[in-house]
This record gives C-alpha cells, sequence and structure tokens, in this order.
C-alpha cells in the first residue's frame, strides 16, 4: 500500500520535523486560507447588496438559502466522490469554478446589470464547490502530517478559518463601500491564488483504495450506518443541526439592525472583524482545551454560552458591542471545531473520512437554507430585536436539551485521544476498546 505523508516525514535520525517544515501541509494551509477568504468576502457582500441596493429582507433570504442549499442537496454524493477521486485535482476544480462563477458576478455588477437569479445560482455554485473543497481538504490532512501534528494541524485550520473570518467581513464591508463589484473580484482573485498554491503539490491526498468503488447509494449506506452506531457524534450533529438554524436567522438580523441604527456596510465589518478576534484566540488555544474537557462538557458549555451571549444583542445596534459578543461566541465555537475535528478524523478510516464527515455536516448544517430563509421572513414581520431574543430563547432551550438528552449524557467519559496507529483509522479509547 503506498505510503501516506506521516510514514514519510522522519528526517533520518528518528527526530520528527516541525510542522511548520512540512511544505505541502504548508501549501495545502495557504490555498485553502484563500479560498476561504474569498468565500467569506463574497458571502458577506450577498446580503449587503441586496439589503443595501433593494432594501429587501425576503430578497437577502433567498440569496441567502440558494447559498446554503447546497448542504443539503450536494452533501452527500460530494462526501462519496471524494472518496473516490483524487482530492488534490478536485480542489484544483472548485477553485476553477470559483473563479468563473466570482467573476461573473463581478462582470455583471461592472457592467451595470443586477439580475436575482443571477446572484441566486452564482451563490449556489460557490457554495456547492466550496463544500467538495472544505470535504477534500479536511479527509486530505490526516495523509499530508504525522499522526503526532494532527491536534496542532486540526487547531492551525481552524484558526486559519477564524482568520479569514477576522479579516473577510472588515475586507468585504471595505471593498462593498468602494464598489459593489469588488467583493466577488476579489473572491475571483483568491480563487486564483489557491489555484497556483495547489498545483506544485505532488503529494497524493488519499491513501490507495484497496476496493473497486461501488454503487454510490451504497457507499452512501455505509456512511449514515457508521455514523448512526457512534451515538454520540449522532444525537451532537442534530443539536447542531438546530443551533445553525438559529445562527442563519441571528446573521442576518445583525446586518439589520446595524443598517437600522444608522450604520453603513463598513460597521457590518467592524463587528465581523471584533468577532473574528475571539474565534483566533479559541482556535489557538483549541489544542489546550481538548486536553482538559470532554467533547460532551465542550458542547454543553458551548451552546450555554451561545444562548447567554446571544441575549443582549437584541438591545444594541453598535457594531463594536456586537461583535464583543460574537468574539465570546465564536471563542465557544472555535474550541468545539477543533474538539470536534479531532475527535471525527481519529476515529474515521480513512477511505470513509469524506463520507462521514459530509454525512455529519448534512445532519449538523443541511437545514442551513431553511434557516436562512425563514430569517427573511422572521425579520420582515417582527422585527430585528424581537427575532434576536426569540433565537436567543430557542438556544437556551437547545442547552437544556443538551444536558437532559441520553444520547450526549452517555458520552460523559469519553476523553479525545492524542495518538492513532499512523494512519489507519483505527484509534483506541481510554480503556483500549476500539472507538469504530
Amino acid at each position: 500500500m503506498e505510503e501516506s505523508a506521516a510514514e514519510k516525514s522522519g528526517t533520518g535520525d528518528g527526530r520528527l520535523p516541525p510542522l511548520r517544515k512540512n511544505r505541502d501541509f504548508l501549501r495545502l494551509w495557504m490555498g485553502a486560507g484563500s479560498t476561504l477568504l474569498g468565500t467569506g468576502v463574497a458571502t458577506t457582500a450577498y446580503p449587503l447588496l441586496i439589503i443595501w441596493f433593494t432594501g429587501s429582507e425576503v430578497g437577502a433570504g433567498l440569496v441567502g438559502f440558494a447559498a446554503m442549499l447546497p448542504r443539503l442537496l450536494v452533501q452527500l454524493p460530494a462526501g462519496v466522490l471524494v472518496d473516490r477521486w483524487d482530492r488534490r485535482r478536485l480542489m484544483i476544480t472548485c477553485d476553477i469554478l470559483g473563479l468563473v462563477t466570482m467573476g461573473s458576478v463581478a462582470a455583471a455588477l461592472i457592467a451595470g446589470h443586477f439580475w436575482l437569479p443571477h446572484i441566486m445560482a452564482a451563490a449556489f455554485v460557490q457554495g456547492s464547490a466550496a463544500i467538495f473543497y472544505r470535504l477534500a481538504e479536511r479527509a486530505a490532512v490526516r495523509n499530508v502530517v504525522d499522526p503526532e501534528h494532527l491536534s496542532a494541524a486540526l487547531s492551525q485550520n481552524e484558526a486559519r478559518g477564524q482568520a479569514a473570518a477576522l479579516i473577510g467581513q472588515p475586507t468585504s464591508g471595505s471593498l462593498f463601500a468602494a464598489g459593489r463589484w469588488l467583493p466577488f473580484a476579489f473572491a475571483a482573485f483568491s480563487h486564483l491564488v489557491a489555484l497556483l498554491t495547489l498545483l506544485p503539490v505532488k503529494q497524493r491526498f488519499q491513501l490507495q483504495r484497496a476496493a473497486e468503488p461501488r454503487r454510490i447509494r451504497t457507499e452512501l449506506a455505509e456512511g449514515f450506518v457508521w455514523v448512526w452506531r457512534q451515538r454520540f457524534v449522532r444525537d451532537a450533529s442534530v443539536l447542531i443541526a438546530l443551533t445553525n438554524l438559529v445562527f442563519q436567522v441571528l446573521g442576518l438580523a445583525l446586518v439589520v439592525l446595524i443598517k437600522d441604527g444608522g450604520g453603513s456596510p463598513m460597521a457590518v465589518g467592524t463587528m465581523g472583524a471584533v468577532a473574528g478576534v475571539g474565534g483566533i484566540i479559541g482556535a489557538l488555544t483549541g489544542s489546550w482545551w481538548i486536553k482538559r474537557l470532554t467533547p460532551v462538557a465542550t458542547l454543553i458549555g458551548t451552546v450555554l454560552t451561545w444562548a447567554v451571549l446571544m441575549t443582549p444583542m437584541a438591545f444594541t445596534s453598535s457594531p463594536v458591542l456586537l461583535g464583543g459578543l460574537y468574539a465570546g461566541m465564536n471563542y465557544a465555537a472555535a474550541l468545539m471545531g477543533v474538539a470536534g475535528g479531532l475527535y471525527q478524523i481519529q476515529i474515521t478510516p480513512d477511505e470513509m473520512q469524506g463520507r462521514v464527515t459530509s454525512v455529519g455536516a448534512l445532519l449538523a448544517s443541511g437545514a442551513n437554507s431553511a434557516g436562512a430563509m425563514a430569517g427573511g421572513f422572521l425579520l420582515a414581520a417582527f422585527g430585528a430585536s424581537t427575532t434576536v431574543l426569540a433565537a436567543a430563547g430557542a438556544m437556551f432551550a437547545m442547552a437544556v436539551g443538551a444536558a437532559l438528552s441520553p444520547g450526549i449524557r452517555s458520552a460523559r467519559n469519553i476523553s479525545l485521544v492524542t495518538a492513532t496507529d499512523g494512519g489507519s483509522g483505527d484509534t483506541k479509547g481510554p480503556e483500549g476498546e476500539r472507538l469504530q
């Protein structure tokens, strides 16, 4: 069987080189970071484009629906194809799609044309490519780094995502203020940078698959069965699905709060910049926390933190204050992201990484498109402050439900492990039992 990068990373004298000297990981990290930044800039620009130039909350909700719909329709087949196809080539193809799609939006706006179906279609294509890219990159990490570096690599990936959000939101607001086409041109350029970064990578992003591909439905069923047997993973995914619905409503409500308070698109970016600091700090401290907290404690604590910090958002339109509250929420979310990512990657065989991640993502975020659409109608009917209070109440209810859930409570004694057998996916728990 072909060796993974983890098996090739020795220095020859028994010492393991530091992660920062792993050139393939750095290329993967930087390429994915550029794609994340461009996607974040474009995603932030969608509601700005609709709300500031058409004043339609419903239109903003429809674009949000189109951007999130791939999480429901594309997630599962993407997981199968990520396990079948060459992951590096797939990521390069996704960057080409992003380059063309975002370039078409920028060109249309430069020409003075605005057509809502075009924006919705572009958001859908970009969202679909982002799913393939994310699944492929996440599955590739364990084949590019040594098992001893996996926790640090995932923390750096989470920090990269938080940094992209930190930079992306104010960048989008500033670019939009200068020209409504500029955020989309920037997104197209970011895909070009990512493409040029990934092209030199020669390392394979997956092990050689032993068995021939079978019917898509058969392989999808394997992913579902595997996740279903992991009781904590299954129940936690359902909980996160409900919280993600609330966050879709909240995100749109905060834009409206700032606009109604006299803020500008740049003020939305300011809120995102302040909030992003919390996410970066949370990601960088994730490795420290996961050694001291079980996954269930991290999960329940995160949801409760979200509920507490969300409540005062209904009573202010200050971008700085909203950003500060969101920073605390992002801090908790980043911790949970590192812990959940490490747990899933360690217990999942390499040949099932794409499918298992896609099934978990479908359960957790497949209904996000409905949340974005619901947010538009709720805001039109009840206003931003009432909508935020309702979102906070729903989050409190979910925190209580998580604490009482038998499935989540059954994982109380599970602790994250930090050692694997070198890439086979056969990971053992604290007492030595197999977690597969």
